[in-house]
């Protein structure tokens, strides 16, 4: 269920109860806004079952509207609080949220976040968050007029962010801030072994849910109201997945290559959370080895293909050596590339906090290195295909042909008439859209045949 729609379902409760769910999202938003951690690990955070709407409501909404909150507390407060009160000011950020964009009583949003402080041994901060927030309620519309004369404030997005997009997108850098500020759709990825996807959606209707079918991706259903995964007809038997529609689209693209080959040898690198490699498996009858460098990540591709009675050869090794690698080459590779995620932004909100512009040349780096890495390892007439979930072209379109020009060997065999996205280079870019797909770049490409 989606973080801010559940978050007005959950206002009931003990004041007790309201008290945790506030210090607990507390607790989690404190490494976020001190650029220490992530959202990640929420599930990790003990939380009653029926407040656990409510906390991820808060710690996602508050992350995605985080610029806008930090403008307004700098008005509401005399002076900064100490770095050992990132919690106390995390309190603060998550009662502005909650009295300018959640359906929650604003006696609840001041009185139960105040209160909170109570539960981080900080009784001293109830006075300082409970006059601050009733100053918002009085002040609201003219503190906000104030610090929305920021456009890093008004559109959500730090400065440099902005810089970037709107170099990459003179045209549509406002629509991907807008984008990237809504929470993305609930999209399923229908499994084909236990029937079609209209088939599904009856499935669906019969439940009392209601969705449409993805206008791109062949296998997908977007609904339009996202719910528990348990709710989904046949989900624990393997029917459904939750797959963003962009991202099932890699299948689309290397089935020409997978269709007519039985038996291929495929590989899948940098393979978690192992979605796109189950979606192949469920299309193509291949022999796909799926390598992550990150154990844990690994087994979660392990849990994945266990569900959906999948059969995949499994390694931890990281794809920039050959150490993993038995030395036979693959008909086709998967190259789904570490990056900046700036196409994902509005379902990893936390990412506009921690990451950094430093961090870009880091990953176009590591993108070179995975590419010139993995493509000795595909035999000639096999094919390659490269996805960031990005929209910056130096991760992109720049970075493909900079492999272009350096590997002479290497052909672009993006089709140029695909109905989604729009030609970008050798590949081609989605930008995130509303109640559709999220932000991804593929390029597809061929090794000469020797």
């Amino acid at each position: 269920m989606s973080q801010e729609t559940s978050a007005s379902r959950s206002r009931g409760g003990s004041r007790d109860n309201g008290l945790a769910v506030r210090a607990a999202a507390a607790r989690a938003l404190a490494p976020v806004i001190t650029s220490k951690g992530s959202l990640t690990g929420l599930d990790d955070h003990q939380v009653v079952a029926r407040d656990r709407a409510l906390f991820k409501a808060l710690c996602y909404g508050t992350s995605r509207t985080l610029p806008r909150l930090e403008a307004l507390a700098g008005k509401l407060l005399d002076k900064p609080f100490k770095a050992r009160d990132a919690d106390v000011q995390a309190l603060l950020l998550l009662g502005i949220h909650q009295l300018l964009y959640l359906r929650i009583p604003a006696h609840a949003a001041v009185g139960e976040t105040a209160g909170a402080a109570r539960l981080l041994g900080k009784e001293w901060a109830t006075r300082v968050l409970n006059g601050c927030l009733r100053r918002l309620q009085r002040e609201s519309t003219k503190l906000q007029a104030e610090v929305d004369r920021d456009p890093a404030v008004a559109l959500l997005h730090p400065q440099w962010w902005l810089k970037a997009l709107r170099k990459a997108w003179p045209d549509d850098w406002r629509a991907i801030c807008e984008a990237n500020n809504t929470p993305g759709p609930m999209t399923l990825r229908i499994n084909r072994r236990h029937g079609d996807r209209e088939a599904y959606l009856n499935r669906l209707i019969a439940a009392g849910l209601e969705g449409r079918l993805c206008p791109h991706a062949p296998e997908g259903i977007t609904l339009e109201t996202p719910v528990d995964v348990l709710a989904l007809p046949g989900f624990a038997d393997g029917h459904a997945s939750v797959q963003d529609e962009s991202a099932q689209l890699a299948a689309v693209l290397l089935g020409p290559s997978l269709a007519p080959r039985p038996g291929a040898r495929v590989l899948d690198a940098c393979c978690a959370p192992g979605g796109k490699a189950a979606h192949l498996l469920e299309l193509f009858d291949i022999d796909l080895q799926a390598v992550d460098s990150d154990a844990a990540r690994l087994a979660r591709v392990e849990d994945t293909l266990a569900r959906l009675g999948l059969a995949a050869t499994l390694a931890e090794g990281d794809a920039t050596s050959h150490d993993w690698w038995d030395g036979t080459p693959f008909d086709a590779i998967l190259l789904d590339a570490p990056c900046s995620g700036s196409g994902v932004i509005r379902r990893h909100p936390d990412i506009k906090r921690l990451r950094r512009s430093s961090d870009i040349p880091k990953l176009t780096e590591l993108q070179a290195r995975l590419l010139d890495n993995l493509w000795p390892l595909l035999r000639p007439g096999g094919t390659l295909l490269y996805a960031t979930c990005s929209v910056l072209p130096e991760e992109n379109a720049e970075q493909i042909e900079r492999f272009l020009a350096r590997r002479p060997d290497a052909v672009a065999s993006t089709l140029a008439d695909m109905a989604w996205g729009r030609p970008s280079g050798a590949g081609r870019q989605l930008l995130p859209q509303p109640d559709s797909h999220d932000g991804f770049f593929y390029a597809r490409l061929e090794k000469r045949p020797a």
